[in-house]
């Protein structure tokens, strides 16, 4: 009789249990953690880190300047391609100037060849004085037109000289604004790798940031919840903050992965026999409250 009432009652237990188990599994769709948008912001310069005025956790503008790598040899660079810029305008010849005395003989040679020529007509003069006057002509007109061609090749010369420059003006004021240590985007700022007073080298990371006010559900899906799951699909969102405590968010479907792979450890679905699942994100706006690496649950 007393073994019959244990028996019942391990009967009841276990399916109070299980009906527990169901219940619990009937809360969510799917799990899995949060995460953020995190970008390490690297050196693109090499230089003394002279500036760096940022703290873990820190909130930051994108595009803000945070720090400064050291610019000294840059400037240099570009005051002495500013002097090289004033040598080659002063360098660049005053055409009109230089050949003004050439034309003023080649004018006067025109004028004497058509005296000469009334008055050859007029019989005061004779032929050869007219071919004269006309080979002068012709000699001081060929002698300006060489000497315009000269001094417009040196001229174009020194503009290319001084366009190159410009290029490399161009080329120092981009490498100046890479010694600026800007966030690309707006967010907190989670780990400093760097010092001020430090090295930097091209590549070295120097902090990273994230965006931590747009969070993302990474939960997985068995095969077949897909079929009810697409883009844009607005569902809810519970923060797991241990202890049974949990915090409700809305959210929505922004990425689902096109191939599947093994649930990864401490996942759980809602389909516990299911070996391969698909990564998807859900976005939710943060109220302060969820932290990266977070358990989330989500409810379709």
């Amino acid at each position: 009789m007393c073994m019959n009432h244990f028996t019942s009652v391990s009967i009841i237990f276990a399916m109070l249990l299980c009906a527990s188990c169901s219940n619990k599994k009937a809360t969510y769709d799917a799990t899995g953690c949060f995460e953020a948008t995190e970008i390490i912001v690297s050196a693109e310069q090499n230089g003394k880190l002279i500036k760096l005025d940022i703290d873990e956790g820190d909130s930051i503008a994108a595009g803000t300047v945070v720090g400064l790598i050291d610019t000294v040899p840059f400037h240099l660079k570009e005051q002495q391609i500013g002097a090289n810029k004033y040598v080659f305008e002063s360098q660049k010849p005053q055409i009109s100037r230089q050949i003004a005395a050439t034309r003023e003989q080649l004018s006067k040679a025109k004028l004497e060849y058509q005296r000469l020529s009334q008055l050859v007509h007029d019989g005061a003069a004779n032929a050869k004085q007219l071919d004269d006057a006309r080979s002068q002509v012709e000699v001081l007109q060929r002698q300006l037109d060489a000497q315009i061609s000269t001094l417009n090749t040196s001229t174009s010369s020194l503009n290319a000289q001084i366009g190159t420059a410009n290029v490399e003006a161009l080329q120092i004021a981009y490498q100046l604004k890479k010694c600026n240590i800007t966030s690309p985007i707006t967010g907190t700022v989670l780990e400093k790798y760097s010092e001020q007073g430090e090295l930097a080298t091209v590549g070295k990371p120097i902090f990273k940031v994230a965006d931590i006010k747009r969070m993302y559900l990474r939960a997985y899906l068995t095969s077949q919840q897909l079929k009810d799951i697409k883009l844009g699909r607005h569902v809810k969102v519970m923060a797991d903050f241990g202890g049974g405590s949990l915090r409700t968010y809305d959210g929505v479907v922004t990425w689902i992965s096109s191939k599947s792979e093994f649930t990864p450890k401490g996942i759980l679905t809602d389909d516990e026999r299911a070996n391969l699942v698909y990564a998807t994100k859900i976005a939710v706006n943060n109220d302060g409250y969820i932290k990266i690496g977070m358990y989330g649950e989500v409810k379709f």
